[in-house]
C-alpha cells in the first residue's frame, strides 16, 4: 500500500501548496534580504495578530548591522572552509544514507535488481546537485517562490509518476521514466520545500 501512502504526501503538498500565497514572506527575509522595513512590520502584525514588536524588529536591525561587514559565502568557498568540514560531513552522510529510501519504488517499477544501486546512487547525486543550486538561488528568488514553485512541480511530478508506475507492466520504457520521474521528483524538492 506504499502508493496510498505516495497519495497522501501528495494531497498534503497540494493543500499546502493551495495556502502558500495566503501567508506572508518571513519578517526577516522582508527586512534583511529585501530591505523592506515597512513589509517586515506588516508581516509580523499578519504572523503575530496586532501588537507591538519594536523590540524583535530592533533585534532584526541589530542582526542587520552586525552581519553587514560579513561576507556572504558561495558554496565553493563554504566547502574550502575547515571550520565547516564536520558539519559538511555529517549532511553528506545524511545524503548518501538517504539514497537507499527509493529501492521500494524502483523495484515496484520492475527494474532488474543490477540496475537499482546505480539508480540509488543517482538518487544521492540528484539530492546534492538540488542542495547545491538550490543554495545559490534562493537569496535571489526568495523562499516563498521556490517552496510555491517547488509543491507545485511536486504535486504534478507524483501524478506523472503514478500513471507511470501503473502503465511500466504494459509499456517497458515507462520504468525508466519512473526513475526520472524520482530524479526530478528529489530535485524539486531539494530546490524547494
Amino acid at each position: 500500500m506504499w502508493n496510498v501512502l505516495l497519495s497522501y504526501s501528495g494531497l498534503v503538498a497540494l493543500i499546502q501548496l493551495l495556502l502558500l500565497p495566503f501567508f506572508p514572506e518571513s519578517p526577516p527575509y522582508l527586512l534583511l534580504q529585501k530591505g523592506d522595513k515597512a513589509g517586515c512590520l506588516k508581516a509580523m502584525k499578519q504572523l503575530w495578530g496586532e501588537g507591538n514588536y519594536h523590540k524583535e524588529f530592533d533585534d532584526m536591525m541589530k542582526e542587520k548591522a552586525v552581519t553587514k561587514g560579513t561576507k556572504i559565502m558561495n558554496v565553493l568557498e563554504v566547502l574550502k572552509e575547515r571550520s565547516v568540514h564536520r558539519q559538511l560531513s555529517t549532511m553528506l552522510l545524511v545524503l548518501l544514507s538517504l539514497q537507499l529510501c527509493g529501492l521500494k519504488i524502483f523495484r515496484t517499477a520492475n527494474l532488474q535488481e543490477s540496475i537499482i544501486p546505480y539508480v540509488s546512487l543517482g538518487v544521492a547525486v540528484s539530492e546534492l546537485i538540488s542542495v547545491i543550486f538550490c543554495s545559490s538561488i534562493i537569496d535571489r528568488f526568495g523562499r516563498r517562490l521556490l517552496l510555491w514553485g517547488g509543491y507545485l512541480v511536486m504535486a504534478l511530478i507524483l501524478v506523472l509518476l503514478e500513471t507511470s508506475l501503473l502503465l511500466s507492466d504494459r509499456f517497458l520504457w515507462m520504468r525508466y521514466c519512473s526513475v526520472i520521474l524520482i530524479f526530478l521528483f528529489i530535485i524539486a524538492y531539494g530546490i524547494g520545500p
